[in-house]
């Protein structure tokens, strides 16, 4: 029996909606990073890209655990001499919720050309509309 490995021609993407109200931030983003990857399918390929794509709506209802509100710090650096940006993610999530669940999935997946072609197939809304009704999503409750 032969191993099967997928190529790129092979690959069939689908795409799946999620509705982040009331879900852990971490919890939520490992299942979004193994769809994106393909892990969750038969034909899982390390070097090729065979997962689907996922809408994530109602960012801004995401939820984390313990102290992280206060906590938890975002880096940013202008490049420049003292350009170090600290944001903290209580403020991010008044300003900009999409950017949480964006930085924490790109962080799941892989540091390489193939992890930006992935990441590229992840689309984040900070309601519940979306304009990617013509591809038909399917809903898609992840297990956690």
């Amino acid at each position: 029996m032969k191993t099967l490995s997928l190529r790129k021609e092979d690959a069939t993407h689908e795409w799946v909606i999620v509705d982040a109200s009331d879900k852990i931030l971490g919890r939520l983003a490992t299942k979004i990073a193994d769809k994106i990857r393909g892990k969750d399918k038969a034909t899982f390929t390390p070097h090729t890209d065979g997962g689907d794509f996922v809408i994530v709506i109602n960012a801004e209802k995401i939820k984390v655990t313990g102290n992280k509100l206060e906590d938890k710090k975002y880096y940013t650096h202008t490049l420049y001499p003292g350009g170090l940006k600290t944001r903290v993610l209580k403020d991010i999530l008044e300003t900009k919720p999409e950017y949480v669940i964006e930085e924490a999935v790109k962080g799941m997946l892989p540091k390489n050309k193939l992890g930006k072609q992935m990441y590229k197939k992840l689309k984040v809304y900070q309601g519940s509309e979306h304009p990617h009704e013509s591809q038909q999503p399917q809903i898609w409750e992840p297990k956690i």
